[in-house]
């Protein structure tokens, strides 16, 4: 008997729960409901999504048949002899105006390929002539045209045919703003490979639309969308000119799929059927939107089916309603305590009461606490005993051989007779002792950081000579941040001693300077610069002997990142044979001074 009510007791959800499901059964047939209703739907969705993948075909063939006719065009241009002379040769008043009336007849012979498009055709020579069909589909000046991007594209590869898109002002458009498609190709002597010039088709938006307006309907859209994400061109003129990084995703997520292949997606508040094309020659998308409340209509008389189910749904949720409130009250409530756990830094433990599975969660959670306070207090101590243990390793990483070179050369000094020049030598390397060895902080001011490089350039400069000059630009208000102990050090020594091997003399300089709530610094030399091939923008790791310091960029770069996140660290920008930077982002941090 007492085995039996342990059991019951033990699955006393389980067997509440149960009850609930017989009551529930009702409900199935919403579920059966709703499926024939889904399937229905999707058969609809699919037969008239294949029918729309066969118009989309269609409107791609005409897209590519355009195509078609300006490379017939653009080889009609690129073969005419009278073009290349008008085009290159230097001309006279009289001469040009003869240029100008040659070029309107080559231009309108090559139109002839285009004679089913409204397109204006332009030329621009390298002897500054410059000619266009009709200037109001692309109204650019000359001195715009000779420096546009596009055209500009054109003559770095000139023997290809690119697509571009420009927008202007325009009082016809709905939006204010009138699109177009610009195809452009350079003029080319293919025996000498001489570029004499350019050539440009500017198609007009609306135009575009001729090619798919007789396959669009209410609910039915058509969109061409750059690969910048932004319509221009669509059957609805309000949309032309909008971002819409929502389709450009959408459609760069189809292509990833199987040819005819849809989605169903939110676009403008609704959801629509997605289909779309990829036009490579153009780098345009093709996306077909239909409205799927449209699309379906009347379809399935949705109205009359969710008045029944939702007879047969209030029924049930009443009864369920009932029995499960008294049931999941403990569990909600613990839910409740578990979720509010965080605003208590996970202090406070949730009341182990309810039925038997909510009691024994209860009793895991709370140890689960325990367990989570226990680790934090290890992970924080591990952390704070290793930044402590990387301090201490950096200020026993002075190499023995500068220290002994050092005092070598004030050796040398006084026995030359420059006691003044050895006093500021050793001057300067107690002070660097102190700083880094003696000084047990983690971090130091900017101020006693640019003492700390003074200090080590007045040392190499009296051991190596002048040669290098080292130049100090910090901002007044970043003098009293913050910065990990010998942060800019390892970067200057790496441009004394490998920076200038072949170079006899050069400049390094050290900036520091606020931006927003960031601490900036750059080390920059004109030294002989190296080949990066690390990740990240930082070196690949040298097994070399490291001096001075003994830490290397990436060292510094882990300790930026450990103390202050990951947000934060070191970037190098090289080039062999015009110097070396490396850029250090920080927090602005004013560094606590004691009292």
């Amino acid at each position: 008997m007492k085995t039996l009510r342990e059991s019951l007791t033990q699955n006393g959800l389980f067997l509440r729960m149960f009850l609930i499901t017989v009551v529930s059964v009702v409900a199935v047939s919403v579920l059966v409901t709703w499926t024939t209703i889904r399937m229905s739907e999707r058969f609809y969705i699919e037969t008239f999504g294949f029918t729309n993948a066969k118009v989309m075909d269609q409107v791609r063939d005409s897209f590519e048949s355009f195509h078609y006719s300006v490379v017939l065009a653009s080889n009609s241009l690129l073969q005419n002899s009278t073009v290349k002379r008008s085009l290159t040769e230097s001309l006279s008043d009289a001469q040009l105006m003869s240029a100008y009336f040659h070029l309107s007849q080559q231009v309108r012979r090559a139109a002839t390929s285009l004679g089913a498009y409204d397109v204006g055709i332009g030329v621009t020579g390298v002897n500054g002539v410059s000619y266009t069909s009709n200037r109001s589909y692309w109204p650019k000046t000359d001195e715009e045209l000779a420096t546009h991007p596009i055209l500009q594209r054109t003559l770095e590869a000139p023997r290809s045919l690119f697509y571009g898109v420009d927008s202007f002002p325009s009082e016809d458009a709905a939006s204010g703003t009138e699109w177009v498609v610009i195809a452009t190709k350079g003029l080319m002597d293919r025996l000498s490979g001489l570029v004499y010039g350019s050539m440009y088709f500017a198609v007009p938006e609306r135009e575009l639309r001729t090619f798919y307006a007789e396959y669009t309907s209410p609910g039915n859209d058509v969109v061409i969308l750059n690969a910048m994400g932004r319509i221009v061109s669509s059957n609805r003129e309000e949309w032309i000119g909008r971002p819409s990084n929502e389709l450009l995703t959408y459609a760069r997520e189809l292509l990833d799929r199987e040819a005819g292949a849809y989605m169903t997606a939110d676009f403008m508040g609704k959801e629509h059927v997605v289909m779309a094309e990829y036009l490579p020659v153009y780098d345009m998308y093709l996306i077909n939107l239909i409205d799927r409340d449209s699309a379906i209509g009347q379809f399935i008389d949705k109205r009359t089916i969710a008045l029944i189910c939702m007879g047969i749904v209030l029924a049930a949720l009443f009864i369920v309603f009932l029995t499960s409130r008294k049931i999941t009250k403990a569990l909600s409530r613990l839910v409740k305590q578990i979720s509010s756990a965080p605003k208590f830094g996970f202090h406070q433990y949730v009341a182990v009461t309810g039925t038997y599975e909510t009691r024994r969660i209860g009793v895991a959670f709370n140890a689960m606490l325990d367990e989570l306070h226990e680790y934090v207090e290890q992970l924080m101590e591990s952390q704070k005993q290793q930044r402590q243990a990387e301090l201490a390793a950096l200020q026993q990483q002075i190499n023995p051989h500068f220290l002994y070179n050092t005092l070598t050369s004030v050796k040398f000094m006084v026995q030359q007779g420059g006691k003044e020049e050895a006093a500021d030598t050793i001057h300067a390397l107690i002070s660097l002792l102190q700083n880094t060895v003696g000084n047990a902080n983690e971090t130091i001011s900017v101020r006693e950081e640019i003492d700390n490089l003074k200090h080590y350039v007045l040392i190499n400069n009296k051991r190596y000579g002048d040669r290098i000059a080292v130049n100090y630009y910090v901002m007044p208000d970043c003098l009293d941040c913050e910065v990990p102990k010998l942060l800019f050090q390892p970067f200057l020594e790496n441009a004394f001693f490998h920076g200038f091997n072949r170079k006899t003399e050069g400049v390094i300089n050290v900036f520091v300077w606020r931006e927003g709530d960031e601490l900036r610094g750059e080390v920059s030399d004109n030294g002989e610069g190296m080949e990066l091939v690390g990740g990240g923008g930082l070196p690949a790791p040298q097994r070399k002997r490291q001096r001075f310091s003994g830490i290397g960029v990436r060292n510094v770069h882990d300790r930026i990142r450990l103390i202050y996140g990951d947000a934060y660290g070191v970037a190098i920008t090289s080039e062999p044979g015009a110097g070396t930077t490396v850029h250090v982002r920080l927090p602005a941090k004013t560094i606590e001074k004691s009292s």
